[in-house]
């Protein structure tokens, strides 16, 4: 396996105002992380290396031909299998970002699962330049044409009150969330990141919700030593996420888990829909740095959840689409929705209730994100009232 290696600052030279192959930290998809050492929006820390920092060991070397072969023999039906082409893999499997990940850092959670649907990961926020050959493609085809000359709008969450009550009689819809995924400046993305520098990121992260007053005031909860109850009641609120990601720990994005780890939510557990987390958001902003790309937008760990990073979902009880699947899917996919089981990803749907959140999160603004969940959840209500 590839592998990050490791960065100090106290080694490094500050270059201002200086762009590089990258910006940012970065997060997985629902937690926001970062290290030293990246490059972030006005300054590059860069570090000496010798000839053997920047080739390729030929152990991993070895190991990503192998997996290549395997995966390429596969009826794999991901991203990565539709792009990840001889010519693509030659041409980046020997290179290396500055923290020392490999191709295979990158692609090993894809070779590992060949059902994954994407199956890459930015293991730092160098990767998406460095291998731009392959995340580009990747990036174009899953946020419905976002191309490598095209350049994410600017943050814009629109008017908040905009978006009404698409089920006043709550006979379909059992509950509605929006999220947003940051990524500490300053810091690389999970792979690359130590157990101590989990450690001091939920301490700044801890500190700052601290500060959090009115309706958002509540209290972080560290996953270190929580009762299993109690993390098993917030996973069936879902309002924590389940451990246990097959796809994540492939991408070696679980290290020293459940260490550095958290969920806050505030006194009345509502700090969940769009108005507050708008507000939220930006009060957060005001004390904690984020890495963002011009081009790219706010940057995380998964390709997928770049940009915006808004995911807004609804869990919807649509028993008569749920036996006309097909259906359901079409209608979907013509508001850019994408359809989950009810506990998310890789999950069944439980008495006919699913997740549908919108897909894009890239060249669209915050609320254009939010209003195609909330234009696609009114049209599937629609669809099943008429069944």
């Amino acid at each position: 396996m590839g592998g990050c290696a490791s960065k100090d600052k106290k080694d490094s030279k500050v270059v201002e105002n200086e762009t590089a192959a990258g910006t940012g930290g970065g997060t997985d998809a629902d937690a926001a992380n970062g290290g030293e050492g990246c490059v972030s929006n006005s300054m590059v820390f860069l570090s000496s290396r010798n000839k053997s920092d920047t080739m390729v060991d030929a152990a991993v070397l070895e190991k990503m031909e192998a997996g290549f072969a395997k995966f390429s023999a596969s009826d794999s039906k991901s991203l990565l299998k539709k792009y990840l082409t001889k010519e693509v893999f030659d041409a980046l499997k020997n290179k290396k970002t500055s923290f020392g990940s490999t191709l295979l850092d990158c692609v090993q959670s894809g070779f590992e699962n060949p059902d994954s649907g994407v199956g890459i990961y930015a293991p730092d926020a160098e990767s998406y330049t460095v291998f731009a050959d392959l995340f580009d493609p990747i990036i174009e085809d899953y946020h419905k044409g976002f191309k490598k000359t095209d350049k994410h709008p600017a943050r814009d969450f629109g008017d908040v009150n905009a978006f009404g009550n698409v089920d006043p009689t709550g006979e379909y819809v059992v509950s509605t969330r929006v999220r947003c995924g940051r990524s500490m400046e300053g810091y690389p993305f999970n792979p690359c990141l130590t157990e101590a520098q989990y450690k001091e990121m939920e301490e700044k992260v801890s500190s700052t919700l601290s500060g959090l007053e009115g309706e958002l005031k509540g209290k972080f909860f560290p996953l270190t030593g929580m009762d299993k109850a109690v993390q098993q009641q917030l996973i069936d609120d879902h309002f924590l996420f389940k451990e246990g990601d097959r796809f994540l720990q492939a991408a070696n994005a679980c290290r020293f888990w459940p260490s550095g780890r958290g969920i806050y939510h505030n006194d009345n557990k509502t700090f969940l829909v769009y108005r507050r987390l708008v507000t939220a958001v930006n009060d957060i902003e005001k004390r904690i740095p984020f890495s963002h790309n011009d081009r790219l937008g706010f940057l995380t760990f998964c390709p997928t959840n770049l940009g915006t990073t808004i995911r807004a979902s609804v869990h919807i009880k649509v028993p008569k689409l749920a036996k006309d699947y097909a259906k359901l899917e079409a209608t979907a996919d013509k508001y850019n929705l994408q359809v989950r089981g009810t506990r998310g990803e890789h999950s069944e749907a439980e008495g006919g209730i699913y997740d549908i959140s919108n897909k894009r999160r890239m060249g669209l603004t915050e609320f254009q994100a939010v209003k195609e969940m909330y234009d696609g959840i009114t049209e599937i209500i629609k669809a099943e009232k008429a069944l």
